[in-house]
């Protein structure tokens, strides 16, 4: 029988089955299937799929359906429970990565990587709202900063594996593929065992919920999205492309990332609670832009692979920095809200997740410094929106504009 524990009750439960250390240990399950997928993806569809740019802008399409039809979320959560909903779903991304290298054609990876992106989107979107449901606002942003850093350690530790036993043990591509998504899988149904299922204060929507005085929110996740696209196909394409990254060499920067960022995400949460959304984002964009330059100034002119490696460093410490974006939420929103709007922005920031990939990869092909350079002016225009957030934004006060004015829940 399911057992139901309301939050408030939960802090009378051992440490180690709070929601608080469910949502530390769902972060850390994801990373090893997903980080796993990513550290050999390039390598994998350039080495054994003859992949170019036109085909990994196609599969990172794909990727990006699922998180497009987010929205879905609303619908399925009026039948099963969030908590339920999100562990399934790491489930299904577990079982989909071990896979992987089972279909090493075009159909097969596009298969095989729609199946993954359904349990990875539908896995954040359900993560995060749980995230603003169970952690208190006061303490949401140096929390969230433990969580992500708790979420790097262990791509570390993936990392780490790869990096120092992929040549020695001649480590294949469906040995690690196989391990790292059992060991997701494994993870979640755990989970589904060893935790009750946890109740919020506040019942949430169980509708599509477009609210007008949410639209920044809006719109800095349609921004958010398109730049994240640049980074997450292009970026790690290059070290592979132009300088003939190996697998165990492109990991290793992953480790060195990662390593940065274990140590630098508590650190960011602080920020946000010290700082605020405004002022924290402002630096995100404008540190954006002068990367994704200088991203182009590689092709431009043909900077080395040391400035590249240590460009791709600093992007990732800076989409750190997008916590604030949950949080901004957080503040503005009716708690009631949470869940179904979670599914709406995440829908949201995947619009041009969908067409972005496969354009900007015949765009590559042709002039692979254009693409950075548009990254940078979208940098700008989020830069420009992040300046409307107001120092301290709540319910009727989202943006400069609504200062004084109430707004209706609607």
């Amino acid at each position: 029988m399911t057992t139901i524990v309301p939050i408030s009750e939960a802090r009378q439960m051992p440490l180690w089955r709070r929601p608080t250390t469910l949502l530390f240990v769902m972060s850390m399950s994801m990373p090893v299937a997903f980080y796993a997928w990513y550290a050999l993806l390039n390598n994998f569809v350039i080495e054994v799929a003859g992949f170019d740019g036109a085909d990994i802008g196609l599969l990172h399409t794909v990727r990006e359906i699922p998180g497009f039809l987010a929205v879905g979320v609303i619908a399925i959560i009026i039948f099963v429970r969030e908590q339920v909903l999100g562990l399934v779903s790491l489930a299904l991304l577990g079982v989909a990565t071990a896979f992987t290298a089972w279909l090493p054609s075009l159909g097969g990876l596009l298969f095989l990587t729609l199946l993954s992106s359904i349990g990875f989107h539908y896995y954040e979107t359900v993560n995060q709202s749980l995230q603003l449901q169970w952690l208190p606002k006061d303490r949401a942003p140096q929390m969230l900063g433990w969580i992500m850093g708790a979420s790097s350690a262990t791509t570390l530790v993936v990392f780490v594996l790869i990096v120092l036993m992929w040549e020695p043990l001649g480590l294949t591509y469906n040995l690690v593929f196989m391990t790292a998504g059992g060991v997701t899988f494994a993870m979640a149904v755990l989970c589904m065992v060893l935790y009750p299922q946890f109740e919020a204060p506040h019942p949430q929507v169980k509708k599509m919920v477009l609210r007008r005085r949410y639209w920044l929110y809006y719109a800095l996740q349609f921004m958010s999205g398109a730049r994240r696209q640049i980074f997450m196909v292009f970026a790690g394409f290059m070290m592979v492309e132009n300088f003939g990254f190996k697998v165990h060499e492109l990991t290793g920067l992953y480790l060195i990332n990662l390593i940065v960022n274990m140590l630098v995400a508590p650190f960011l949460g602080k920020a946000v609670g010290h700082f605020g959304e405004r002022r924290t984002l402002i630096c995100e964009y404008i540190g954006l832009a002068i990367v994704f330059l200088m991203y182009g100034g590689v092709y431009w002119f043909g900077w080395g692979v040391a400035l590249a490696a240590t460009l791709y460093v600093v992007d990732h410490i800076l989409f750190g920095l997008a916590l604030a974006l949950k949080t901004y939420f957080q503040k503005i929103a009716d708690p009631g809200d949470i869940a179904p709007t979670a599914a709406v922005a995440f829908t949201i920031n995947h619009i041009a997740a969908v067409f972005l990939p496969v354009l900007l990869g015949l765009l590559w092909v042709v002039s692979p410094s254009a693409v950075f350079g548009l990254a940078a002016c979208m940098a700008l225009i989020s830069l420009s929106l992040a300046m409307l957030i107001p120092r301290h934004p709540e319910p009727g006060h989202e943006t400069i504009f609504a200062r004084g004015l109430p707004a209706p829940a609607e």
